[in-house]
């Protein structure tokens, strides 16, 4: 049986012991703003405590995107408190997807940028549309990932591609992201969200105690270089926003023109 809610901008769909949440902004291109965040803490809160869950799926409304990025129109004022208070809001909603019991699958339906991205790296599964777009296009703007995006891609791609991502801002299709090892698996759009479920399903159908331990060892191996890297992170990317080029560079991503960055 399915069901279906709605909580602010996350959509909760339950199929027997697999739950679907579905950003819900189609209109910013399903950008993360801190109501998106909040849902997701919410929603990963309540799947922690029930234990019939055995596998969620993560995805966007509508084809264009499954996240375009962070909302820039919101965050191009905010003070230091704010910028952090946002920067700590997505660690944490990405550490709550990472250290989830159950396997979450990142269903990857159109443009994955910036934190769409990072939210797609923080599940254990990327599964991609054939169309899906990906990339880190944070150097455009005159910043870095904050959401864990530089160093998750290490673990998934190698530091040679997280490199290249991160420097040139490059966007990918879904099949080379298959290549480097950034998507699990690509499918048609028509079959995409079938294909998905299928996976989930399948998974969900095994012993339930051994994925769980699966997972928790997986997650376990890389850890403490994860974490000590994620907290680089979060440090660089507060210095940046202070800078004359991230101003220049949100400023003509909001005026659709080409930045002129000056290295200040």
């Amino acid at each position: 049986m399915v069901t279906l809610m709605q909580e602010n901008t996350v959509l909760v769909e339950r199929d027997e012991a697999v739950v679907t949440l579905t950003v819900n902004r189609p209109e910013s291109l399903n950008a993360l703003n801190p109501d998106v965040l909040q849902g997701l803490i919410l929603e990963f809160g309540k799947i922690a405590s029930d234990s019939s869950i055995r596998g969620v799926i993560i995805t966007g409304r509508g084809p264009k995107a499954f996240v375009a990025g962070a909302d820039i129109r919101s965050m191009h004022d905010l003070g230091p408190r704010p910028l952090a208070d946002y920067v700590e809001l997505g660690q944490r909603a990405m550490r709550l997807i990472e250290t989830c019991e159950v396997p979450v699958i990142a269903a990857v339906n159109g443009f994955a940028l910036g934190g769409g991205l990072e939210l797609a790296l923080a599940c254990d599964l990327i599964v991609c549309c054939e169309s899906a777009k990906l990339g880190q296009p944070e150097v455009n703007l005159g910043i870095i990932p904050g959401f864990g995006g530089t160093q998750r891609l290490i673990q998934r791609c190698g530091i040679g591609a997280a490199r290249r991502l991160c420097y040139t801002g490059d966007l990918i299709g879904a099949d080379e992201a298959r290549i480097i090892g950034l998507a699990d698996k690509v499918v048609p759009d028509a079959e995409h969200m079938e294909e998905v479920k299928k996976m989930a399903t399948t998974i969900a159908s095994k012993a339930p105690l051994a994925v769980k331990g699966a997972k928790k060892v997986i997650t376990k191996a890389q850890e403490t270089v994860l974490l000590s890297g994620l907290r680089l992170e979060v440090e660089e990317f507060l210095r940046l926003f202070a800078t004359h080029d991230r101003e220049e560079g949100m400023t003509a991503f909001l005026q659709k023109r080409p930045a002129n960055f000056t290295g200040r």
